[in-house]
């Protein structure tokens, strides 16, 4: 039986979108016959649990871990080089006894410590590019120092080091392509709904701050990668000069998510926020609002896809996504949804996403006023039966 083992950061229940696409990952590759070890990181402290699904097995190995502060980059910098050394320490007998090793890029830069390890190992290393490093660090920064430009050549060198790469999108296929990766290097993996949403799926009661209103969800992780300020400034003008029936609900979290709730507070802007909700509640909770935001800077295009768009897009609700349309957001949204369905505004273009917000609350209201139209019939007075006319 072919051994997997595969490493990502956060497994559920903490929260972390990477973390939940490699569970289920991980179950379809057992469920194929294959014996599979997923390993990340709990902030609930270390553990061992195993089933047989299908034809395989799969084992979950737990480490525990400290959150850390996102915001300041030397405790993240300190908390990357700990947290990845306890990792391949605690996984060494698990590499040894893989056929494969597939790692993800969060958490970043363990690809400086797999590919040098590998050259004794011997074993099939396959990167699921999540996050480009330190291409993030450095759109992030907006500048590449000396040293991160060294850093940077070594992690490109030390990609030649990888068997296989697994990319999220054609976007990320772009970026690999840059740096010379060739095509037979890749493959194209993307991820679903993290959760089953039909029609049958029962929306979240709303709050009643939001009563009456057209509630527009950010749902997941507010980052450094996504766009607040072309949203900040466009619900402004939204509120300040057009009809204001558009309201945020902030489902979120993340250094951004704080600066979002902050800005609009500070202006005197309807905001709702809660912290995301349990993985057993997301469908529910995906179905609630008239519609989803997306966000992207562009420095981030092709180094990160928000993991959101997926949900957003099963959720059968229209997305509004602030970014470019050389994102494979852009690219999933237009393949996906109907044009009625779908607004993109670009980064910067706050007077553009005012307009938006008004397109989405009349499209809202269009629907509302579709639901509450009552439902002619027609008699056939032959037979006494009735059925929907066809004007109805």
């Amino acid at each position: 039986m072919s051994r997997l083992l595969s490493i990502c950061d956060w497994l559920p229940p903490d929260f972390g979108a990477v973390g939940q696409y490699a569970l289920l990952a991980a179950r379809a590759e057992a469920a194929g016959g294959r014996s599979v070890t997923l390993a990340g990181l709990s902030s609930a402290g270390d553990g061992v649990t195993e089933e047989r699904i299908g034809g395989g097995r799969l084992r979950v190995i737990r480490i525990a871990a400290e959150p850390y502060d996102r915001a300041a980059l030397g405790a993240r910098a300190a908390w990357t080089v700990r947290t990845n050394l306890r990792i391949v320490a605690a996984l060494l007998p698990e590499m040894v006894r893989a056929d494969e090793i597939l790692f993800t890029g969060s958490p970043p830069f363990l690809i400086h410590l797999l590919v040098p390890l590998n050259f004794f190992l011997r074993r099939r290393l396959v990167y699921r590019i999540t996050d480009f490093h330190p291409e993030c660090l450095i759109a992030e920064l907006g500048r590449a120092p000396v040293w991160l430009r060294a850093f940077r050549a070594l992690t490109f060198f030390l990609r030649r080091g990888v068997d296989r790469f697994e990319v999220l999108g054609e976007d990320q296929r772009r970026r690999l392509r840059e740096i010379g990766i060739a095509d037979q290097r890749m493959s194209l993996r993307r991820d679903g709904p993290p959760v089953e949403i039909g029609p049958g799926t029962e929306p979240l009661p709303r709050p009643p701050e939001l009563g009456g209103k057209v509630v527009l969800l950010y749902s997941g992780n507010f980052g450094v990668a996504h766009d607040d300020a072309t949203f900040v400034e466009g619900y402004t003008r939204h509120h300040r000069e057009g009809s204001g029936r558009v309201v945020l609900w902030l489902n979120a979290t993340g250094a951004k998510a704080d600066r979002v709730e902050a800005a609009l507070r500070e202006r005197g802007l309807p905001v709702h926020r809660t912290r995301p909700v349990p993985l057993d509640q997301l469908a529910r909770l995906l179905v609630t609002p008239d519609a989803h935001l997306i966000t992207l800077r562009d420095e981030f295009v092709g180094y990160v896809l928000p993991s959101k768009v997926y949900g957003c897009i099963a959720s059968g609700k229209p997305v509004l996504f602030v970014g470019s349309e050389a994102s494979d957001v852009d690219l999933l949204c237009r393949e996906r949804l109907s044009a009625r369905e779908y607004l993109r505004v670009e980064v910067g273009e706050s007077a553009a996403l005012a307009g938006a917000l008004e397109e989405v609350g009349r499209r809202a209201a269009d629907r509302l006023r579709l639901l509450e139209e009552p439902t002619q019939t027609l008699v056939l007075p032959s037979s006494g039966q009735t059925g929907p006319s066809a004007s109805g």
